[in-house]
């Protein structure tokens, strides 16, 4: 699989959540990057339990989305992250300095927590 669908929603504490379903690749992250760029005000949870496969060029566009949300001073979770992805960013040396969590709600909670401290 090449493609990647992206669904977007918001969670009950304004986050914008990104549930993205395929491989994210160079062939196929423009899509993702325009709409985490398209946000800049809302703390991002990106839910990528259904992508399978993700190239250096994937990789590049999260730790370029987890940036822009440092920078902006937002909150950044990884939610459901595959054992094969988790991999490469252990790889790559990005392992801890990525948040992820099991679910969207215990992200939720967490970004809730941290948003008071």
């Amino acid at each position: 699989m090449d493609g990647l669908e992206i669904q977007q929603t918001e969670s009950s504490t304004g986050a914008v959540i990104l549930t993205l379903k395929g491989t994210l690749t160079v062939k196929s992250l423009f899509e993702f990057q325009d709409l985490v760029r398209k946000d800049r005000r809302n703390n991002l949870i990106l839910d990528l339990g259904d992508v399978p496969y993700m190239d250096s060029a994937g990789l590049g566009a999260i730790l370029g989305a987890f940036t822009s949300c440092e920078r902006g001073h937002r909150r950044f979770a990884l939610v459901r992250v595959v054992e094969r992805v988790r991999t490469l960013f252990e790889v790559a040396g990005v392992g801890a300095l990525l948040p992820q969590y099991e679910s969207v709600e215990a992200a939720e909670r967490q970004l809730g927590a941290n948003a008071g401290a």
